[in-house]
């Protein structure tokens, strides 16, 4: 467990997302939004936080990218930094310093950060065999190697990781390498680098994460973490033979970069620099004072590298501190199927607001709604489409909209003094107080679907008082009882206004808008103080929070991806490789005609057969196709089909078949007839 009661500062990380590609959902849910719940609520109780991520533009991906488009990887990593760096800024995600490692001040504190360990020994210099690609002639990093996992079988893991099963793999553990580059076996060559012993830390890490965090952190990391460290841990290379990368920076280490999972992490450290040196802050306290709480945000697949790797780094430099808290998150599906960037497979960021403009905390409630913090979920666009409707809309938007319109009916937008208080209006007011503290206990135990409920919560209660207490009838015969019924109503809007900033910050800025608060009311205020809105306050005008989404808008997101589902089979539909080369008199024994089905009806008990009469202008004859599961019977009648006239009969199921008709698969798998379908092609003709 901490043993930090109250930090005097937090350093908030998130996973720092590979320039290879934009971000989408999966992205979202499994790592930004939840820190930056995080990180806004501890601003809203006035901590001290930096909140640091950026661009991680090395390693071999970048190098694929880049030679699969015909570009240098600086073209791939400025295209995508800057559109990663938007969606990041459009969807709200309050990074204090969103930096990358290209940058000059990355370069340095990673280079200084090598240098320190390879002087104090902490490195094993080894010289091993690695593959290597003949035809290519360069080393072959993890990702350019493909091959079996030996773990689970997966045909399709990388040099590094088997994405199936989440193993961390060295090249050389995979069964059948192949080199991604060229598609050869490759060879193995002997060459230098050096590794991080991390059989050294084993007794460090049981002590610190099996001992230390066997109550506080989440099952999913802590199990992983236990499996490695029980499995046993050997030394890990950190650098490669590439041309990408932050040089080796000593003697020995030319043509070799520090590995992108050695420098990565750093970048945390290198962007912290960067914001502090911007600010006119000192850099060291935030990753160097026991009283800092340090947090990483990340998916399940950075478990080993923040939670093993990084750990040892920090504790073989000696002065940094150790992360408190590595809440990780399993992965997010896409309507039953895994994520894909590759396969495009996703909901993109930036084409999300294209359809949905203005419509990010929609996208933020239903991500932290159905976030996987125990176990994989799955996004659908219908889920999307009831979150929206029935829980923003008909909820929290209800609520506020009736409070801002009966209050500018009544009052002109005053805000009413209460008179005498019932026990309604006293139970429902005590409740409100009691929601900052509720919410904040599941935030502090990053369970954020859990708080974001209670924020809902909160919503429901106001709008249960409304429909209990009936301000629109008792206006009527008690106008005093609807001033005290309004004033509660609104100190329940003022609580939504400051709780809902972390979730939904659109949302509550527009709220607080309409409310005219006072920009000072921070989250603590909504249990301490007695009203957060005095009598007499104005209020503005409302406005709607949120809109509805018809069911059309979703049924063009499940068509999109009905489209990338189609055009991801026809990419790797394979065509049937070509048969053995026959000579010009094998093909003219073929006697192809032109014939038409007269009669058509199912085998019986046959799944796929259909026996037929076709009139080939010779004759009519029987043919048995097995095509029942393309076509029903009525559906043939009268079609022109390519007949094979001359093939010898054969019996099926007891039923002699004199012939074969011409068939072929459409993108879909679909059977469909190779026909002539020009006007005055007769049954008979030959087929040349």
């Amino acid at each position: 467990m901490s043993d930090i009661k109250s930090p005097s500062r937090y350093t908030i990380t998130a996973a720092l997302p590979y320039t290879n590609g934009p971000i989408h959902i999966g992205h979202l849910a499994g790592v930004y939004v939840p820190a930056d719940i995080y990180a806004r609520y501890l601003r809203s109780i006035g901590k001290d936080v930096a909140f640091v991520c950026g661009s991680d533009e090395h390693g071999v991906a970048i190098s694929m990218k880049a030679k699969k488009e015909g570009v240098t990887p600086k073209d791939i990593i400025d295209k995508y930094h800057a559109i990663i760096k938007q969606s990041f800024m459009d969807f709200g995600i309050t990074f204090d310093n969103y930096s990358r490692t290209s940058a000059p001040v990355h370069h340095k504190t990673a280079s200084d950060f090598f240098t320190t360990l390879y002087k104090k020994g902490d490195f094993i210099e080894e010289t091993t065999a690695q593959l290597y690609d003949e035809e290519a002639q360069q080393f072959l990093a993890d990702r350019f190697v493909i091959g079996t996992c030996p773990k689970c079988g997966n045909e399709e893991a990388y040099g590094d990781q088997c994405e199936n099963c989440g193993s961390s793999l060295n090249a050389t553990d995979l069964i059948n390498p192949k080199s991604t580059i060229t598609g050869t076996v490759p060879t193995t060559k002997e060459t230098k680098h050096w590794f991080l012993p991390l059989d050294r830390y084993e007794d460090f890490l049981k002590d610190w994460i099996l001992k230390g965090h066997k109550d506080d952190w989440k099952p999913n990391v802590y199990g992983q973490c236990k499996s490695w460290i029980d499995g046993g841990l050997e030394p890990r290379a950190v650098t490669r033979d590439l041309d990408w990368g932050i040089p080796v920076p000593v003697e020995g280490g030319e043509g070799k970069v520090l590995y992108v999972w050695f420098d990565a992490p750093i970048g945390y450290i290198s962007s912290t620099k960067e914001w502090a040196a911007r600010e006119g802050k000192d850099w060291e306290p935030y990753w160097k004072d026991k009283d800092t709480k340090l947090v990483h945000f990340i998916g399940k697949d950075n478990i080993v590298f923040h939670c093993i790797i990084f750990p040892s780094m920090l504790k073989a430099e000696g002065s940094y501190i150790l992360p408190e808290n590595v809440p990780a998150n399993e992965f997010l599906n896409l309507e039953g199927n895994k994520l894909s960037t590759s396969k495009n497979w996703a909901v993109w960021l930036h084409e999300y607001l294209v359809d949905f403009p203005e419509m990010q905390d929609s996208l933020r409630y239903t991500l932290t709604a159905n976030a996987p913090e125990t176990k994989d979920n799955d996004f659908t666009w219908k889920d999307f489409q009831a979150r929206n409707n029935n829980e923003l809309v008909a909820i929290l938007g209800n609520f506020i909209n009736r409070v801002v319109v009966l209050t500018n009916k009544y009052y002109d937008g005053k805000i009413p003094a209460t008179g005498s208080l019932t026990n309604v209006d006293a139970e429902t007011l005590e409740q409100l107080s009691k929601y900052p503290e509720i919410i904040s206990t599941s935030i502090e135990r990053y369970r954020f679907r859990e708080a974001g409920q209670e924020l809902m919560n909160l919503a429901r209660l106001g709008n249960k008082y409304l429909a209990d207490e009936e301000p629109w009838k008792v206006i009527k015969v008690d106008e005093e009882r609807v001033k005290t019924i309004m004033n509660v109503a609104l100190q329940i809007a003022a609580g939504l206004a400051v709780l809902s900033e972390p979730f939904l910050p659109f949302t509550a800025s527009k709220l607080k808008n309409i409310l005219n608060t006072d920009a000072n009311l921070n989250w603590n205020d909504i249990s301490n103080k007695e009203a957060s809105l005095q009598p007499e306050h104005q209020i503005n005008k409302g406005e709607l929070l949120f809109r509805k989404i018809e069911d059309a808008e979703i049924q063009t997101q499940l068509d999109k991806l009905e489209a990338t589902k189609k055009a991801n089979e026809n990419e790797n539909k394979q065509v049937m490789p070509q048969k053995d080369t026959i000579t010009f008199d094998d093909f003219s024994k073929l006697d192809m005609r032109v014939g038409t089905i007269i009669e058509a009806e199912k085998m019986a008990k046959a799944k796929k057969l259909l026996v037929l009469k076709v009139d080939t202008g010779l004759d009519v004859r029987t043919i048995v196709s097995g095509i029942a599961e393309s076509f029903k019977p009525e559906e043939i009648i009268g079609k022109k089909v390519t007949v094979l006239v001359n093939l010898a009969p054969r019996a099926l199921r007891g039923v002699d078949s004199e012939g074969m008709i011409l068939m072929t698969e459409n993108a879909d798998g679909k059977l469909v007839f190779v026909n002539p379908d020009e006007d005055g092609v007769g049954n008979g003709l030959t087929i040349n």
